[in-house]
C-alpha cells in the first residue's frame, strides 16, 4: 500500500479565530501555519507539540458543516494530570471511564466538534 500516514484532519470551525485560541490556550496546541487563503479565509494548521498530524481550522467545505467532526482521539500518558489540566484551563471534559481500548473522557470545541482524551491500555499516550 502507497499510503503511509494521515497528516491533516479539518476541523469544521464557523470562526477560526475563535477555535484557534480555544486550541492554543485550552489544549495547547502549536500554530504550525497561519496565511490568508482568499477573502475572509485563512490557513491555520495546528498540532499537539512536537507531533507530525495535525488539524486544519476549515469554513470552506459546504458539507462539512461547523461540529460536524466527532469521535477524533488524541492519547495522553497520564489521563488524570492531563484531565486537571485541562479542567484548571476550563474546559468541561465527561467523566473518565475505562474500555478495554484504554482509559477516556470526552470533550467539545466551540463548535461542537467531539474529541476524546484518551489513555492507552498501555500508558504509552
Amino acid at each position: 500500500m502507497a499510503i503511509t500516514s494521515f497528516e491533516i484532519i479539518s476541523v469544521p470551525v464557523s470562526d477560526q479565530q475563535r477555535a484557534k485560541r480555544f486550541y492554543t490556550d485550552v489544549l495547547g496546541f502549536e500554530l504550525i501555519r497561519e496565511s490568508p487563503m482568499g477573502p475572509g479565509m485563512s490557513w491555520i494548521q495546528l498540532a499537539p507539540p512536537g507531533q507530525n498530524v495535525t488539524i486544519a481550522l476549515v469554513t470552506w467545505f459546504d458539507t462539512m458543516k461547523p461540529g460536524g467532526l466527532q469521535g477524533v482521539m488524541v492519547n495522553t500518558p497520564d489521563i488524570d494530570a492531563e484531565y486537571q489540566s485541562l479542567q484548571g484551563r476550563g474546559l468541561e471534559l465527561s467523566e473518565i471511564k475505562t474500555e478495554p481500548w484504554g482509559r477516556f473522557a470526552m470533550f467539545k470545541d466551540p463548535d461542537g466538534n467531539g474529541w476524546i482524551l484518551r489513555e492507552p491500555p498501555d500508558g504509552s499516550g
